[in-house]
């Protein structure tokens, strides 16, 4: 198909008018088609995810399964996972598994507001999940999400970030290494900067992040080779949102010195034309049988005015 532009209208229109096949009563998605785009991601179609079955929006953190599994948490201290529906590889359904209150060391629910901002989602090999906090910042360990969740050492000078700027993108390495990335934390001698980190808890390597002019790192996922894709949005009043998909250079993450600046190439717009543009705030990356997929989620902030969606996409690169 070849791309077009598909504004707001364009796409509520597409999607009252799709032709797929009913779904059960279970599904907490709408399918809508994607148009094909130039580049290593080839779309595979997209959702429309119905927040208020898994109990609430705000997902702004994703980890996606190789059995499809979807685990997400949201900046409100939930999370939920459901289990993404494929016909072949085109997505069209989320059917709802679990959801819950994330909780504290002592498995206390988080109270909602300052404490429970949960922004980056991530696994260890082991199948520990991470989860890292804005506001208080912080990461807490969860062997299930449903379980208490264990304080690990958060990266050095984290503290100082901004109350709204902190750790967002959180990726676990295939060597297990973890590459950490803060949404607005910046030095300030190199504004345009934005402190990263890579290693484990208690031996983090300092290292920085350049975005693009106006953007901010907001998610990133490691492909199987490797590489980072890092997730960087921009807002504007006027503009509103856009995204952008950048891939790191192969190697880059392997062995890089202290102080290294990171930065990668765009291999992806989300600005309304061709593809939707929304509140992009998670990426995730598994494998399925021979294909690498990519998922994108939005944050629709419990807003009537935004909206939860899922693209999905497999890799060509």
């Amino acid at each position: 198909m070849a791309a077009h532009p598909l504004s707001r209208r364009a796409f509520l229109a597409a999607l009252l008018a799709s032709s797929a096949a009913p779904v059960a009563a279970q599904n907490a998605a709408q399918p809508f088609a994607l148009p094909d785009i130039p580049g290593p991601l080839r779309p595979l179609g997209g959702l429309v995810i119905d927040a208020k079955a898994l109990a609430g929006g705000g997902f702004s953190g994703a980890h996606l399964a190789p059995d499809l599994t979807l685990s997400m948490i949201s900046d409100r201290g939930h999370w939920a996972e459901a289990r993404l529906v494929l016909d072949g590889l085109t997505p069209i359904g989320l059917h709802p598994l679990r959801h819950g209150a994330l909780h504290d060391e002592a498995g206390r629910p988080l109270p909602r507001g300052f404490n429970a901002d949960a922004e980056a989602l991530a696994r260890l090999p082991d199948g520990t999940w991470l989860v890292a906090f804005e506001r208080r910042h912080r990461i807490r360990a969860y062997r299930r999400l449903d379980g208490p969740g264990a304080y690990v050492a958060p990266p050095p000078g984290l503290e100082n970030a901004p109350a709204n700027g902190g750790l967002e993108s959180l990726a676990v390495l295939p060597d297990g290494r973890l590459f950490a990335i803060a949404e607005t934390f910046a030095p300030p001698d190199r504004p345009e900067l934005r402190h990263a980190w890579l290693g484990t808890p208690g031996r983090w390597m300092p290292l920085y992040w350049q975005p693009a002019p106006g953007f901010h790192p907001t998610d990133a996922a490691i492909l199987p080779d490797g590489r980072a894709l890092v997730l960087e949005r921009r807002f504007s009043l006027l503009g509103g949102f856009s995204a952008r998909l950048v891939i790191t250079v192969p190697g880059a993450l392997r062995s890089p010195r202290e102080g290294t600046v990171l930065t990668g190439e765009t291999i992806l717009m989300l600005d309304d034309a061709p593809l939707p543009s929304e509140n992009w705030e998670a990426v995730a990356v598994t494998r399925l049988g021979d294909q690498t997929l990519v998922a994108l989620i939005s944050d629709d902030n419990e807003s009537i005015l935004q909206r939860s969606l899922l693209l999905l996409f497999a890799w060509r690169g």
